[in-house]
């Protein structure tokens, strides 16, 4: 992809999964990545296999360092770190605080540091991994379900401010993907994600089909458009058809499952 070519690219999350990938096609691509990941190691794995920087540490104060690392620039941040929070209104004030700090103020703070340089050249790219969770919703997740869909409308909102002052937003909204979060998603996920989970190269492989039509939604699993436009035009039909999915769920003995998290 042209476009991509020489470009500099940070990507968080990325020790593996989805992260992993996204960093792999970019490379592939020939642009310049640096690879962030909390977990030292595999940030350090990730970029040696690609002949990349490695950057790692919190994903929310990464931009200097990658910046740095980069040569001075940053034209393409993939703001892909996450965490998967079960439960509902009981889960622990810890466990809510932590995923909005990760899901959704990371992304903020990485905006809040990119977008002085890229609005003064008129360029620049934000690419947000979401998940379906954030256009729809996730049975037995509230922290996290609400936290997505926080990260989409801030993406949202970045491309609606932004767009016509050259900065491209991508909001990525996968259902399963076979990575090692999604074996620890317990039945939740069994019951929703697995029977259609996706390879995380098929992540990269929609996001640079979308980045090519410079389109906002990238959709890894294209019935996902179709869930999210019932969700608008029946919005009663649709928790109803929600709600039968977390009765199946207590059915099958979970009453407090795990997170789905869009696995990376």
């Amino acid at each position: 992809m042209e476009a991509v070519r020489d470009k500099t690219v940070v990507v968080t999350g990325a020790g593996g999964g989805i992260g992993a990938a996204l960093a792999r096609r970019f490379a592939a691509e020939g642009a310049r990545v640096a690879v962030n990941d909390l977990d030292a190691a595999k940030a350090e794995r990730t970029a040696r296999e690609l002949g990349a920087v490695a950057v790692p540490g919190d994903a929310s104060d990464v931009v200097p360092a990658a910046r740095a690392a980069l040569g001075g620039t940053v034209d393409i941040f993939c703001a892909n770190a996450g965490v998967g929070t079960g439960g509902g209104p009981e889960a622990p004030d810890a466990d809510w605080e932590l995923a909005w700090d990760v899901n959704v103020m990371a992304h903020v703070r990485a905006a809040r540091a990119l977008l002085p340089e890229w609005l003064e050249r008129g360029a620049g790219r934000f690419v947000s991994t979401v998940s379906a969770a954030g256009l729809l919703t996730m049975v037995g997740a509230a922290p996290y379900s609400v936290t997505k869909h926080g990260a989409y409308a801030f993406a949202e909102w970045l491309s609606l401010t932004y767009r016509h002052r050259g900065i491209a937003v991508h909001a990525i909204c996968p259902q399963g993907v076979r990575t090692d979060m999604l074996a620890g998603t317990g039945a939740a996920g069994e019951l929703v994600l697995t029977p259609t989970a996706i390879e995380p190269a098929a992540v990269a492989d929609a996001l640079f089909a979308a980045m090519a039509e410079e389109r906002f939604l990238v959709l890894p699993h294209p019935e996902v458009g179709g869930y999210y436009t019932a969700r608008a035009a029946d919005t009663e039909r649709w928790l109803g058809g929600m709600n039968h999915l977390q009765r199946k769920l207590e059915q099958a003995g979970s009453r407090t499952p795990q997170a789905e998290g869009t696995p990376r």
